[in-house]
């Protein structure tokens, strides 16, 4: 239930005055703190809340976020791209977060339990894909979705993908995060009844270009209901897949 759902069914219920209602729903929706305005309506227009980019951020900022976060109820804050030199710095400022060091990112708070009864599937080509493939997991987590991990079941062993066939079947949405030729999205979207969310990834040879092959690949597979996101945006597909997931759990409590 999103925050404005609450507070009017607290209204319904007799918990809250017309009054305590009204101030809660005036509340500011972005707070400035002078180097950055935390968006605090995020979760009310878009089902989740802000989230930090850590790259180029000093560790004082990003406590500072983090404060005023907190100061508003947000319960599990994602740090993405966060450096473990951050993290120490944040660490001895007092800061308390889990540092996360394949997805390069950090969590203050708790991560929240899954709702619904799907799973978002998160595979990957091979063991050089985890580290993209875990910030999209983790971000699903913590926006609250039901995480499977599938990793290493590239296209060069496709034997080890189909030991895993149920998974794949059963899921609402599935991260496909691969680097090289990016062919596991295309397999997966030729399998899968749900949506397919292709990650390239920037693992590769010279003639991969950063990831450049594998996007081209994606873009122009010939599997229906694959979509792609950019190179190496773990976040991005975790946050997509969390947006179809939702959907999908809405639908099963009606």
């Amino acid at each position: 239930m999103n925050d404005i759902k609450q507070i009017l069914q607290e209204l319904h219920d007799n918990n809250i005055t017309v009054d305590e209602a009204y101030l809660k729903l005036k509340e500011k929706p972005f707070e400035d703190i002078g180097y950055a305005k935390v968006d605090l309506h995020r979760k009310l227009r878009q089902g989740a809340s802000e989230v930090i980019y850590g790259a180029g951020k000093t560790p004082e900022q990003i406590a500072g976020i983090i404060n005023v976060m907190r100061e508003h109820n947000q319960n599990a804050i994602l740090i993405t791209r966060l450096s473990h030199d951050a993290y120490k710095d944040l660490k001895r400022m007092g800061c308390e977060i889990e540092y996360h060091a394949d997805a390069r990112a950090g969590i203050s708070g708790t991560i929240p339990t899954p709702e619904g009864s799907k799973a978002i599937v998160v595979a990957t080509g091979g063991t050089s894909d985890i580290p993209v493939a875990e910030e999209a997991a983790l971000t699903a987590e913590v926006l609250g979705n039901r995480v499977s991990r599938l990793y290493d079941v590239g296209v060069a062993g496709l034997h080890r993908m189909l030991s895993h066939i149920d998974e794949i079947m059963n899921a609402s949405a599935i991260i496909a995060v691969a680097g090289m030729e990016g062919a596991l999205a295309s397999v997966l979207g030729g399998l899968a009844d749900c949506p397919v969310i292709a990650v390239p990834t920037s693992v590769g040879y010279g003639a991969s270009f950063g990831g450049l092959s594998a996007l081209l690949a994606m873009l122009n597979s010939c599997a229906s209901g694959v979509t792609v996101v950019n190179i190496d945006n773990g976040f991005g597909a975790g946050y997509f897949a969390s947006m179809i997931n939702r959907i999908r759990t809405e639908g099963e409590s009606k």
